[in-house]
């Protein structure tokens, strides 16, 4: 038979969802294990927004949409983009699709040609050089480090620029490391992208999960000149407690927005109906189970940043945002636990899924060696229980 897409043989599994769903076949062969591995919130979707799902169907909400999303939907957003960020859209500048991960699918196939080289900084969400190469760009991985908070800088992003250099991805707060790049380190990022005529993709995902009263910047809020080169990317999954709603999108020039819409229509088209209209609600109703949210993930933050750090052979930063924290296992790599070898983090996230019964992300997968991926997602007790097997795990191995 004649050879498959090989743009498509390249691409590799989601080695999150890979993780979540191996932690799924366990408890559902009854296996006492505790899962740090997916981030997606355990507390539930909001009633409100609930209800206007509910009122939706009953009203016979039920019919197909323009592709980029109800027009009400749209205008929402910019709203809260507005009131949030202080960036000002037209609401045919916002463009909804089936969830984050989509929008930034979407956006990378209408931005990038064949061989186009997108810079992104690791440690980096694993979907992004999956899509970037699904697009048929080149993923250009630039290292972080621990010393800079896993932040880049201008100076790094300027060595990296080659005459193929289309785009930048930002992730702010960043997954995995849950870092905050601040206005200033945005400002000379923006610079240097408007400098070179690059565009900026910013998933600002985690946007409202930020903590200690720090202040959350867009880098579409520094100026028309980087707001016009920027594709915002955002969605309801994570504020808003609504993973399985399936309701991203972006916001950005109207050139890229209308191609963007006409894309969708000749692919997925528009997102679910029903939860278009309880992205509404989420966006337009009330916010206080944003605050109440952000204020029980601060506090499992906390407990489990402290945790890691009193156990001697591992440490952690402290995140600014999102709900990850990535743990430093350096220190037994080529030592044995649980009766294996340790060679990298893969390994290490294996032994401790085999012998301590966690579900772990190593971030091998995330451009950064040496370290493993915990999520706050689950309740305090959860929390708590996996903390006593990580410690138990490492005493017994030290």
């Amino acid at each position: 038979m004649k050879e498959l897409s090989k743009i498509a043989q390249q691409i590799s599994p989601s080695a999150t969802l890979r993780a979540d769903a191996l932690y799924k076949q366990m408890k559902a062969n009854n296996i006492d294990v505790v899962g740090f591995g997916a981030g997606e919130p355990d507390l539930d979707t909001p009633e409100n927004i609930k209800e206007a799902a509910l009122l939706a169907i009953k009203n016979g909400q039920t019919k197909y949409t323009p592709p980029g999303g109800i027009p009400i939907l749209r205008s929402a957003i910019a709203e809260r983009l507005l009131a949030d960020c202080g960036i000002s859209y037209e609401s045919e500048q916002i463009i909804a699709a089936s969830g984050a991960k989509h929008s930034i699918y979407i956006a990378l196939q209408v931005m990038l040609n064949p061989d186009d080289e997108v810079i992104i900084p690791a440690p980096y969400w694993v979907t992004y050089s999956q899509a970037v190469k699904m697009a048929g760009g080149l993923p250009v991985i630039i290292p972080t480090t621990a010393e800079n908070d896993f932040k880049l800088t201008a100076k790094q992003l300027e060595s990296a620029i080659t005459d193929k250099t289309k785009m930048l991805i930002l992730n702010n707060p960043s997954n995995p490391t849950g870092m905050l790049y601040r206005a200033p380190e945005l400002a000379l990022l923006a610079d240097t992208c408007v400098s070179h005529d690059l565009y900026i993709m910013s998933d600002e995902i985690y946007y409202r999960l930020v903590y200690d009263g720090k202040e959350f910047t867009s880098i579409a809020a520094l100026g028309e000149n980087v707001k016009n080169r920027t594709i915002i990317v955002n969605g309801v999954s994570k504020t808003y407690a609504m993973t399985g709603w399936r309701i991203g999108y972006t916001a950005s020039n109207p050139q890229i927005a209308k191609i963007m819409e006409h894309y969708l229509s000749h692919s997925t088209s528009a997102p679910s109906t029903i939860s278009q209209y309880a992205a509404l609600e989420a966006l337009s109703g009330s916010q206080k189970s944003v605050e109440q949210m952000r204020d029980i993930f601060q506090e499992r933050r906390d407990y489990i940043v402290s945790r890691v750090n009193a156990i001697n052979g591992i440490c952690c930063k402290k995140p600014d945002g999102a709900f990850y924290v990535m743990v430093d296992i350096s220190r037994f790599i080529g030592k044995t636990l649980g009766g294996n070898l340790i060679k990298n983090s893969d390994d290490f996230a294996l032994a401790f899924l085999e012998s301590g019964k966690v579900a772990t992300v190593s971030c091998t997968d995330f451009g950064c060696e040496n370290y493993i991926r915990l999520t706050y997602t689950a309740s305090i007790d959860t929390i708590k229980e996996g903390m006593n097997r990580l410690e138990r795990f490492i005493i017994s191995n030290s």
